[in-house]
């Protein structure tokens, strides 16, 4: 099997620390045609209510990819960009003072990755930027979704009555514009306090399977794999991973850390045993470089990330119907 032409640079040839900064040190290539796999950002915070700064975690994250990520995956031996044609396709040029502008914007941005038949990788950005792209996604039909958070993202309304895109709604939107099938959605880790009583009824009434952190905690990783295999299925499903389903102490800089979660070691096993979905898309959302100096954070993401391409990148190739060797 033959992959891209032009994989990441070499660090023999480019020290880590130097050359322009893009995802995976891979080529610059704004025109997704041709492409398995676009690798973007979306540096969009337009959704946060109350600790802003996740619009600067595309271009950390970017910056962690350089100096911590080497091209072979530790388990499966192989490179996934051996397998697949990816590239950094660059920012969806967002709109900073206009939310609805903004979402368009990313909704046409996705569509045209879309359109050339790329699967998109995407770090945000907050958690609201996941409708646009599903939006353009799941145009033709509903679509799966597997889902690591701290907090479902199914509220009708958080700050006010009468805003309904933010943060902690998309998933509720998305449902409701028939893009999302509940049926086949599961949210991992789900956790901390709530508003109001009812704040998990939607995704329960419109059967999503909602794995709260003690039953995760009671049923261990195998066992939520398994899960999570059953109700995505057989079709399009995406991953969707908010940083903040991971517990507080290995990630402070987000909007809403909350205490009590699980590891990034359990989210490598976790996203590792979704190997075999037939995966259309996936972000790594919410990392807020203001809030984290050090830029821990950022470089969880950026290894979460590289986890995630290796499931895309195997998932395009069973598309193709070719064999691993």
């Amino acid at each position: 099997m033959t992959g891209q032409d032009e994989g990441p640079r070499n660090i023999f040839s480019m020290p880590r620390f130097g050359g322009i900064v893009t995802f995976f040190r891979l080529p610059h290539r704004p025109d997704p045609a041709g492409l398995d796999v676009a690798v973007c950002g979306v540096p969009f915070d337009g959704g946060i209510t109350n600790r802003t700064g996740a619009r600067h975690g595309p271009r950390q994250v970017r910056e962690m990819t350089h100096n911590h990520i080497r091209p072979v995956h530790p388990t499966t031996g192989r490179s996934p960009f051996n397998l697949c044609r990816v590239a950094d396709v660059g920012d969806v040029p967002i709109n900073p003072i206009d939310q609805q502008d903004s979402l368009e914007r990313i909704e046409g941005f996705f569509a045209e990755i879309h359109a050339a038949g790329a699967v998109p990788l995407t770090a945000g950005g907050d958690h609201l930027v996941s409708l646009p792209i599903l939006r353009a996604l799941a145009k033709d039909r509903p679509v799966g979704m597997v889902h690591f958070d701290a907090h479902t993202d199914t509220y009708d309304t958080v700050f006010s009555d009468k805003f309904k895109y933010d943060n902690g709604t998309p998933f509720r939107r998305a449902v409701e514009e028939g893009i999302l099938d509940p049926k086949r959605t599961i949210q991992i880790g789900i956790r901390g306090p709530r508003f109001s009583e009812d704040d998990l009824a939607f995704s329960l009434d419109n059967g999503m399977r909602v794995i709260e952190i003690d039953e995760y905690f009671e049923l261990g990783n195998e066992a939520v794999i398994a899960e999570a295999r059953r109700v995505a299925g057989d079709g399009p499903t995406y991953i969707s991973f908010d940083v903040d389903a991971l517990d507080a102490v290995y990630v402070p800089g987000t909007g809403a850390p909350e205490i009590g979660g699980y590891s990034p070691r359990d989210a490598q096993v976790m996203i590792r045993g979704l190997r075999g979905l037939h995966v259309i898309g996936a972000d790594m959302v919410e990392v807020a470089p203001p809030l984290d100096p050090l830029g821990g954070t950022a470089r969880v993401a950026a290894n979460l990330m590289f986890e995630l391409l290796d499931v895309i990148a195997e998932s395009v190739v069973a598309r193709r119907g070719l064999t691993i060797s």
